[in-house]
């Protein structure tokens, strides 16, 4: 099956030189639309999920394998290979600044990137070789959970920490940055380390095995658990998501995985919208955003939990 999955997406590939890839697609959804309209209806959603995704403070892919998974007559595998350069694209364009800013510090994303990259690849080669109906389903209760942790998940701007353990010393833990909301520089450091890095390794196998970029886990593990402030958290987090999509990513592409006519619109679509929902940020409630997203989430992940149980 696998071994199908691979020469098809070898030949499609191969076509997209001679700019029949899209016609592929098109026939292998069995529609009768154009061969630009299911590229067109993906750019259009996903600027829409780039502005939801801005102002509820989360990353785009967590949002698109789950939606563009259940909605599109796309195969998962390619939609999940896809979901990383979503989710890869929007961490690279972020990554300077927020190094530049203080706001993502190497001794803390490091180490965590380490591991949560090195099964990330894990998670990709085993998500590869699994059939895609329980695939959908593992991906409708991941979903499902994560949309729950949405709910019941509070985020602490400045967490209070307690004794750093061994880890934390050893490894140098720790910074300053500037809090323009104080006025002043803000020391902090983190603990329960090794409990932070043990967690890492489930966020790494999520990431890799269903495309998802996994900021919705690393920044509760972060702030939450490990007591880093909340900005310091969310900072790394995106940080680390460029090393960890980039590992998973290789696989996907190695394995023909990532096709151009769905990789291309999704990440242009993304940008766009985020651009746009950062303008919009100021004026949006929110709470508002926040149940919008819990509710796409869970929608999405109930229709892929029945779309692989095959209702």
């Amino acid at each position: 099956m696998l071994d199908g999955l691979i020469l098809k997406a070898t030949m499609l590939m191969e076509m997209a030189s001679n700019s029949q890839a899209a016609v592929a697609v098109t026939e292998a959804t069995g529609s009768g639309l154009p061969w630009w309209a299911w590229p067109a209806l993906l750019l259009v959603t996903c600027f829409g999920m780039g502005i939801v995704a801005v102002m509820a403070g989360v990353g785009g892919g967590v949002l698109f394998v789950p939606i563009v998974g259940s909605f599109f007559p796309f195969h998962l595998d390619f939609v999940r290979g896809a979901g990383l350069i979503v989710a890869l694209a929007g961490a690279l364009a972020a990554g300077p600044g927020l190094l530049k800013a203080n706001l993502a510090n190497l001794r803390l994303a490091l180490p965590v990137a380490l591991i949560a990259s090195t099964f990330s690849i894990i998670g990709a080669i085993v998500g590869l070789a699994l059939p895609t109906n329980l695939l959908q389903i593992a991906l409708g209760i991941t979903i499902t959970l994560i949309a729950i942790l949405f709910i019941f998940s509070q985020n602490s701007e400045f967490p209070k920490v307690g004794e750093p353990d061994g880890v934390t010393k050893a490894l140098k833990i720790g910074g300053s940055y500037y809090e323009p909301s104080a006025g002043k520089a803000v020391d902090w450091t983190v603990w329960r380390t090794p409990q932070g890095f043990f967690l890492f390794i489930g966020i790494g196998l999520v990431a890799g095995m269903f495309g998802l970029g996994a900021g919705w886990a690393n920044v509760p593990v972060l702030n939450l658990l490990m007591g880093a402030p909340l900005k310091i958290a969310v900072g790394s987090s995106k940080f680390l998501l460029s090393i960890t999509d980039t590992s998973a990513a290789w696989v996907y592409l190695n394995q023909g995985a990532v096709l151009p006519i769905i990789a291309v619109p999704s990440v242009v679509g993304i940008m766009i919208g985020s651009l746009v929902g950062v303008k919009l940020l100021a004026g949006a409630k929110p709470a508002f955003v926040r149940k919008l997203v819990i509710a796409m989430l869970l929608f999405a992940g109930i229709r892929s939990l029945l779309k692989g149980l095959g209702y």
